[in-house]
Order: structure tokens, then C-alpha cells, then sequence
């Protein structure tokens, strides 16, 4: 969702929320790839039920990735996605659902969103592959050297739109993978999968939601199903509060900032295009065995703990002494639907609401100081109350101006820092470095320095430098290095301080600012009351379509916000008796209609030749829809694409009107590729629900049917025959060529529908009964004041509360010892040292009158001169006294001469760790004198 920043001030102000997630590596036994046994306890420490995909968050990674090569075609694209789906699948471990939903047709609503990031994507792609080639001219008429330029095909990523045959092709590979696992994956077994790709339509995350709101609403739902939902979107954390689900965690990717990137014309890391300056490339490695290796670091991924964020809020959103009575999951509600103001993919956000600022605190103060007097709550169950709503609004309109100032004041502030920070830097920059031989070394670094090799030359150019540059700064030089006489060198813009800033006509921190803004952003004068009512009722519409269509669902199809820029707060007053339904019975686009809509016509060939010519044809009625050059209104922003494009909104009643004429020219194809579908469930042969749904195509049955939720934990919906099915004992043929055909399918597939309900039915926001709350994981409130036995708290750090805490047992302790070099070490310092608790120990806790010392296991498994201590009681003559102490059970093992053996207390299963070779030889040569059957006598 547009919400930038939204996740990193959610994690800075709410840590806790956040846990690494632990991911088992696959490992190789003699160049053979040993695949990981999903179906064994979650190393997590917890268990999944349901794992949702927002599938369009995996394919842009692996379709152009930023970090690494990009795929070569089509098919290492699939395969990277299959690859990646079984990461996840690795980390999560599901036991019930997986679910995959691709982005269909979205509601009108995204597709102004969509239509402005697909335009401004073809507009950068074309401005940077003319500034690489200017550069490149350059560079080469400089003498530069340039690897030669690669004639190859750019990416389109505008094809990752429902419509076009990259997807068809997609979701035909999606069915042909996941038939595949659920043959040969055992983690897969008893699970279900349900695929809604491209042709559904709505939006994958939407979809997912839609999904769990008719699922919880049926009477065999299970309330306390762990949901875990994989995406990167910031409005999947609203969308997982809006459930009300007690246990709902999100994985994502760790972001990582300023990960490196190569440059585009010599692909040298450590520069970019602008600062290239076409030098040869370095040796990498001594035979320059790396010189197409990319520095690759593998993305590590989150869970963002849902349960936890809820514990966070309640302890923020309790208010005392209210008029009403408190309702936790209405507060958390009307949590969601303050974020909207602050930024969606529907709405722009508010001029005065930035959440950098900290826009949402600012909210949640003025609700609880306002909450008293709205005699109840903003929203119930995705409804919003206006009359509420206004009280709201008109409070952050009284602040407005001050935010307005206040922001004027942080920049200026935040640029004199800055300005300062460079002179510093500049000051204190030493005037002269030697480079090569002589460079700085950083300190720490093991690499042997380089020999010095005419160190004369050296010295005599070091001297010359410094010689040129003790002339004044203002004097310029000869290229021999002599004064010139021509006078002082102009100074170039880029080196002042100063940088150049957008022009702002609004300037909100000045007295007229509402004037400005709707003079230079809508063309017209403030004092037209009639329309900044338009625009106020645009945006009140807009924030009731968004919570309905997080709660309840797309509330109409063809609604979206007619205008680019949002009002002011404090122009929402008379709200309360705006109207806010929405037609009934709106339907969405269909794929090729919402590829008119949402393509500029550098993305025209996606489309069929005919539709094509109306975007670039200038007879076409619609031509103006397809502008190819659009100015972008930075809008007190630093960046263009913070920026808003100024694109004309599509006429969805001219857009009809020219496609009619068109229609006919559609393939059968083309028309299959422009049909809206549905989703199709896939089982396993081991899935109770397999032979239910085999009898259904014996049967040839075309009617719909329900499934029973017996056979398939709890899900209900309608099943019916599918055309494409997969089917067992039939082949299922590989659509990537590198991949092989399934010879010996068991899987089957067949359509599915979710359960229906009436139009004017409300899912209720509420948790359901039966839910068990889950156990508290921040530091209570009144720890202190409670004695707690006087214990320290100690925080969770992952999902069990029970998991004991890492410490260095013995082996660590000898690891260490053979790994830090002796010679380094000072006296003192513990390469020699005993573990703490090891035998001959200072710190080892002392026996109790005659007790035998106990060996620790595997104590035979280090050398004889790791440290020094008596000798094991395995390898002493047994003695008994008359008084010595009973024998416990480990010493009674230690003295029966048939039970215990050297050799084989060695091999201990998993906890026989590898020794090095001279201890093996040792052990070798100690186990041969002792004999097969007992323990002889030390030496």
C-alpha cells in the first residue's frame, strides 16, 4: 500500500512486534542437493495452519531483481519464483491451506494507482536508457574504456498485469508446480491448495481477506486457526488487524538499505551510472576467477507478530473513564481507519498528515481527547460514523497551521545541519592521501601488505603533488603543474553548499496558504465553496469505500477519487449528513479492458494489434488518454517519485465505446486471456478429501457441491468440475522446458468457490467465541510493584516463551581454543583456559563429601592436551572401598565390564562431532591397547 515509512516507524515504535525468522539450509552429501523434510516440527518453534501468498510481492523480486543477475528468459523466471515459494514454504511449514492469490482486475479505485505507476515506470525507463547512452558516447569520445554493450531484450515489468500472456503462462507453471510437490514433497501431504491466479479478479491480498472473512463466518471455522500471510505491502498489517484472528503473523523480507548495486555501463560495484568514468576493470581473484561474480547476500526474512502489535495498542488505545463502555476491538478498528488519513492506494493523504512527523501519534492523542465528547466509537464492523469522523477532523484542523510552521522550521533546521556537517567534512579532509603502495590500510586487515617497490618514484611524485598544491586554492595550474597566469578558477555550482531546491508556490507555511493551495493545485479560488464541497465529499466517499473494502469487502467497482490532491482537515465541517453508499450490483473490468486502462503505449504490444493502434493512432477517439510526455508535481517533495503525475483520469464510458468497435478482432485466445475466472483447489492422494473429489469426475457431476468440511479442516465452499483439471494416473506436461513432465501424477485439481452471502450481509469485526487469547509476551505494567520473587524479567525473544537461553557448553569452549591462534594470545587470555564447570576447574562447583566427580559426555572426544585435568573415570581401574559411597547408576554402568565400550561411547548418533586427524590417530591408538570388552588403566 502507499504508505511510505509506515513499517519502519510501526517497528521503531512497536519493537517487540518484530522476530528473525530461523530458516533450516538445505544441505549437499557429495555434490547431491539433500532436500529439507518439511514435514518435521517447524524450527521456529511454532505451527502454522494456513499460509496465504500475495503472490505479485514474489514475482516482481524474481522477475528483476534489484541485488543480483536477472533471469536470462521466461523459464528461469518460473523456476526462480518455484525457488522461492519454497523458501518460504521451508520457513513457515503450513499443516492445513496454502494459498496463493495473484492479482486479478483490480477495483477502479487501484487502477488510477496503477495507471500512474506504469506510466511513470515507461517514462524512467526510457529517460535512464537515453542518459546511459549519452553518458556512454561521452565516456568512449573521452578515450573511456566500456565493455561492449549487450543487445538484449529489456523486461517489461508492465506485463505483470492480469491479461497479458505472461501471466496466462504463469499461472499455467504455478498448476504444474504445485501438482508436482503435492507428488513429492512429504510436507505437502495432507495439505490443501487453492490457486487464484490472474483471471479472478480483485487484488491477491484482497482476495486472501475475502477468503478468511467467509471462512470465519461458517460454523465449522476453527477461531484459533494460525494464519501467517507472506507479503511486503504495509496495508497487510491493517488488513491482518481488521480480521480480528487472535493468532495472525506476517513474514516478509528484511529490508536492508543502500544494498550495492553495479553500474549499468561498466558493471563495476562501488559507482553509479552519473559518476562512471570508464576505467578498466580490476583483477578479481588471482586468475580472475571472480570477474562475473556479483556480491550476492542472500535476503533474510521477518515475521511481524500481529498478537504482539495487538498487546501494544491495547495498552495505548485503554481510555478511562469513558461515557461508554470500552471496547478493545472497536479501538483497534478505528486504529485502522485513522491510518488511512496518513496514506492508501485510493486516497492521497492529507497535506497535513505526514507520517515522517509523526502523524499517527498525532491522531491517536487528539481520538482519546475527542473520543469523550463522540459519545462512541468511529467505525463498527467497516460503517464509518461521519458525525465522529467530523469532531476529528475539525480538531486536527486547528492544529494545521502550526504543523505547517513547525515543518517550515524542522527543514531549515534540518538544512543548516547539513550545511555544517559538509564544512566540517571539508575542513577536515586531509589535502593530500598517497594512493597504491603507500594508501592508508584500515586497521584489522590480515592481508599481507604489498612490497614496496621504487620507493624514489614514489617519493619524488608525492613531493610534486604536494609542491602544486601549496600554491593558493585560487590559482589555477598548467597541465605541467605551474602557476598559470590567466588569474583564479571560477568555482562550479556543484561545489557549493547549497543544493538546488523545487520551487514551492504554496508555501503552507505562510498566512494565505489555503488560497495558493487550491489556486495553483485545482485551478480554482478558495472562495468557491461549492467546490471544496465537491472535493470534500470526493474524500469522504473515498475514506468509506477503503474501510468497507477492508472489512466487508469492494463496496462498488466503478468508484475511485476524481481529483490527484486531498483537502485540508479543516475544511471537513458538515460532513455528518453526506451520503455514503454505492451502487449495487457494479461489476469489475475485464483483463484486456483493464490493460487500456492501465498501459501507456510504450506498452502497447502486450495488447492486440488493433486495440494497440488506439493508443498511438491520432485519429483514435482516445488518444488523450495516452499522453507521452506528463509533467510530475513534486508537491513539497525532494524526489520525483514522491511526486504526483499528472495523468488524465480514464473516461470509463469512452474507453466501452471505442472498445466495441475493436471486440471482433480478438483471437479465441485473446478472448479466453479477456475472460474472468475463478480459483482452483488442488489435493494430494493422501488428502481425505482426494477420493471425494475423484468420485465427482467419475461421476461426471456438473453441478456444484459442497465440501465437507469433515474431510478438509473445516473449509467450506462449492466445489464444481474443471475443464483443465489435473488428474491422477494422467500426465501433467511441464511447461518450463528445464523441468521434467509428471509421469505419475496422484494430485487431482477442481474449481472452487468460496461460500456466498446475501449483498447487504456485514461480516462481523469481532473476536469469534471459542478464541483463546494468546499468552502475553511485553513486560507487564506493574512487574516492579509485584515481588515475582524478586526474578529479573526476561523478554521473549521468538515464538516460545519456554525456549532456554544460548550459552557456550564444553565443545564451544575447545572450538574456540583450536580456532584462536596461541601465539596471539596474551598471557592470561583463555586459548589454554579450562570450560567453566570442567574437571581441574578453579570454578568448578565443589563435590559433597566422598561423591565421585561424574564425567560429562563426550569428554573422550577431546585431545589428551586440551587442558589439564584427572584423568576420565571410563579409563581409571573401578576400586571400591569400604568407605566409599553408594554407586550411582552412571558409576554402576562405568564398572559393568559388559555394558560400557570405549569405541562405542564414541559414536554417539548427531552428538559425535568430528575430530581433527591427530586426535583420531590418538584415539585410535588409545582404543587398540585398551582391548575390545573394558576400560584398562591409565598410563
Amino acid at each position: 500500500m502507499g504508505v511510505p515509512a509506515f513499517f519502519r516507524w510501526l517497528s521503531r515504535k512497536y519493537p517487540s512486534i518484530i522476530v528473525n525468522c530461523i530458516e533450516e539450509k538445505a544441505k549437499e552429501c557429495n555434490g547431491v542437493k539433500v532436500p529439507i523434510d518439511t514435514s518435521k516440527p517447524n524450527p521456529n518453534e511454532v505451527e502454522f495452519d494456513n499460509l496465504y501468498l500475495d503472490m505479485n510481492g514474489i514475482i516482481h523480486p524474481c522477475t528483476h531483481p534489484e541485488d543480483k543477475p536477472a533471469p536470462k528468459n521466461e523459464d528461469e523466471m518460473m523456476v526462480a519464483i518455484f525457488e522461492y515459494i519454497d523458501r518460504i514454504f521451508n520457513i513457515v511449514r503450513p499443516r492445513r491451506l496454502l494459498y496463493m492469490a495473484i492479482d486479478g482486475v483490480a477495483p477502479r479505485a487501484k487502477m488510477n494507482q496503477q495507471r500512474s505507476r506504469r506510466f511513470r515506470a515507461s517514462k524512467e525507463g526510457m529517460e535512464a536508457a537515453e542518459e546511459k547512452q549519452k553518458i556512454r558516447q561521452e565516456i568512449l569520445a573521452k578515450g573511456g574504456f566500456l565493455p561492449p554493450e549487450e543487445v538484449k531484450e529489456r523486461f517489461d515489468s508492465n506485463c505483470i498485469t492480469p491479461g497479458t500472456e505472461f501471466m496466462d503462462n504463469l499461472a499455467k507453471c504455478l498448476r504444474y508446480y504445485i501438482a508436482e510437490r503435492l507428488n513429492s514433497d512429504p510436507g505437502w501431504k495432507n495439505l490443501t491448495v487453492i490457486l487464484s491466479d490472474a483471471s479472478a479478479p480483485g487484488e491477491g491480498e484482497h482476495k486472501i481477506m475475502d477468503y478468511i472473512r467467509r471462512q470465519r463466518a461458517q460454523p465449522n471455522h476453527d477461531p484459533n486457526t494460525h494464519h501467517c500471510l507472506c507479503g511486503a505491502d504495509a496495508d497487510l498489517i491493517m488488513l491482518g488487524l481488521a480480521t480480528h484472528e487472535p493468532n495472525f503473523t506476517i513474514i516478509r523480507e528484511e529490508f536492508k538499505p543502500n544494498k550495492p548495486k553495479p553500474c549499468a555501463l561498466c558493471n563495476q560495484m562501488g559507482h553509479e551510472v552519473k559518476d562512471c568514468q570508464g576505467l578498466p576493470r580490476e583483477k578479481q581473484g588471482k586468475h580472475d576467477q571472480f570477474a562475473d561474480a556479483m556480491p550476492v547476500s542472500e535476503q533474510e526474512f521477518i515475521f511481524i507478530r500481529l498478537c504482539v502489535l495487538r498487546e501494544y495498542l491495547e495498552r495505548e488505545l485503554t481510555m478511562a473513564s469513558l461515557p461508554f463502555t470500552f471496547d478493545f476491538e472497536r479501538s483497534v478498528d478505528d486504529w485502522v481507519f485513522m491510518c488511512f488519513f496518513v496514506g492508501n492506494d485510493f486516497l492521497p493523504h492529507l497535506p497535513s498528515l505526514e507520517i515522517r512527523e509523526g502523524a499517527i501519534d498525532r491522531l491517536v492523542n487528539i481520538y482519546k481527547n475527542v473520543v469523550h465528547k463522540t459519545g462512541g466509537y468511529l467505525t463498527e464492523s467497516g460503517f464509518v460514523n461521519l458525525q465522529r469522523v467530523q469532531m476529528i477532523m475539525l480538531a486536527v484542523g486547528e492544529v494545521e497551521d502550526s504543523i505547517f510552521k513547525k515543518r517550515k522550521d524542522d527543514d531549515d533546521n534540518f538544512k543548516r545541519r547539513q550545511k555544517e556537517k559538509r564544512k566540517r567534512l571539508k575542513r577536515d579532509q586531509p589535502s593530500f592521501i598517497p594512493g597504491g603502495q603507500f594508501s592508508p590500510q584500515a586497521l584489522g586487515n590480515r592481508s599481507s601488505p604489498q612490497a614496496i617497490c621504487n620507493p624514489r618514484q614514489a617519493a619524488f611524485e608525492m613531493r610534486m603533488h604536494n609542491s602544486t598544491t601549496s600554491a593558493s586554492p585560487n590559482t589555477s595550474l598548467t597541465p605541467d603543474g605551474s602557476p598559470s597566469l590567466g588569474g583564479g578558477i571560477k568555482r562550479k555550482p556543484e561545489d557549493s553548499d547549497s543544493e538546488p531546491e523545487p520551487e514551492d508556490n504554496i508555501r503552507l507555511w505562510e498566512t494565505g496558504w489555503k488560497q495558493r493551495y487550491y489556486k495553483n493545485k485545482f485551478d480554482v479560488d478558495a472562495s468557491d465553496e461549492k467546490f471544496r464541497r465537491k472535493v470534500v465529499q470526493s474524500y469522504v466517499e473515498g475514506l468509506c469505500w477503503v474501510l468497507r473494502y477492508y472489512y466487508q469487502g469492494c463496496a462498488s467497482w466503478n468508484w475511485y477519487y476524481p481529483f490527484h490532491y486531498a483537502p485540508f482537515a479543516s475544511d471537513f465541517e458538515g460532513i455528518a449528513d453526506m451520503p455514503s453508499d454505492f451502487e449495487k450490483g457494479s461489476k469489475p473490468f475485464k483483463p484486456l479492458e483493464q490493460l487500456m486502462g492501465v498501459f501507456p503505449a510504450a506498452s502497447g504490444n502486450f495488447l492486440p494489434p488493433t486495440w494497440r493502434k488506439l493508443m498511438t493512432d491520432p485519429e483514435s477517439s482516445i488518444i488523450d488518454f495516452y499522453p507521452e510526455d506528463f509533467a510530475i508535481d513534486l508537491n513539497g517533495k525532494k524526489y520525483a517519485w514522491q511526486g504526483v503525475a499528472l495523468l488524465p483520469f480514464v473516461d470509463e464510458r469512452r474507453l466501452r465505446a471505442a472498445l466495441e468497435e475493436v471486440y471482433p478482432d480478438l483471437t479465441p485466445e485473446e478472448s479466453r486471456r479477456n475472460s474472468l475466472g475463478g480459483d482452483v483447489l488442488f489435493v494430494g492422494k493422501h488428502h481425505p478429501l482426494c477420493d471425494f473429489i475423484v468420485e465427482q469426475y467419475k461421476s461426471k457431476n456438473a453441478e456444484a457441491v459442497d465440501i465437507p468440511p469433515e474431510l478438509c479442516h473445516g473449509i467450506q465452499g462449492k466445489l464444481t468440475l474443471n475443464d483443465n483439471a489435473v488428474l491422477p494416473d494422467q500426465v501433467v506436461e511441464s511447461p518450463v522446458p528445464m523441468l521434467r513432465d509428471l509421469t505419475q501424477n496422484s494430485a487431482v485439481s477442481i474449481s472452487f468457490k468460496d461460500p456466498q452471502f446475501a449483498e447487504d450481509f456485514v461480516f462481523k469485526a469481532t473476536v469469534l467465541p471459542g478464541a483463546k487469547k494468546p499468552a502475553p509476551v511485553l513486560k507487564p505494567g506493574d512487574w516492579e510493584k509485584t515481588n515475582n520473587d524478586g526474578r529479573p524479567w526476561r523478554p521473549q525473544l521468538g515464538f516460545n516463551r519456554d525456549r532456554k537461553p544460548v550459552h557456550l557448553d564444553q565443545s564451544a569452549f575447545r572450538t574456540l581454543g583450536h580456532t584462536m591462534p596461541r601465539d596471539r594470545a596474551m598471557p592470561g587470555m583463555y586459548p589454554n583456559a579450562v570450560p567453566l564447570g570442567a574437571y581441574g576447574s578453579p570454578y568448578a562447583r565443589p563435590l559433597m563429601g566422598s561423591q565421585q566427580q561424574i564425567p560429562k559426555l563426550l569428554s573422550n572426544l577431546r585431545p589428551q592436551e586440551s587442558w589439564r585435568g584427572p584423568t576420565p573415570l571410563f579409563q581409571q581401574t573401578p576400586q571400591r572401598t569400604a568407605g566409599a559411597a553408594p554407586l550411582l547408576a552412571w558409576n554402576r554402568m562405568l564398572q559393568s565390564p559388559n555394558q560400557f565400550q570405549p569405541a562405542q561411547y564414541q559414536g554417539l548418533g548427531p552428538m559425535a562431532y568430528p575430530q581433527r586427524p591427530e586426535d583420531r590417530m590418538d584415539r585410535g591408538r588409545q582404543v587398540g591397547d585398551q582391548g575390545p570388552t573394558q576400560a584398562s588403566p591409565s598410563p
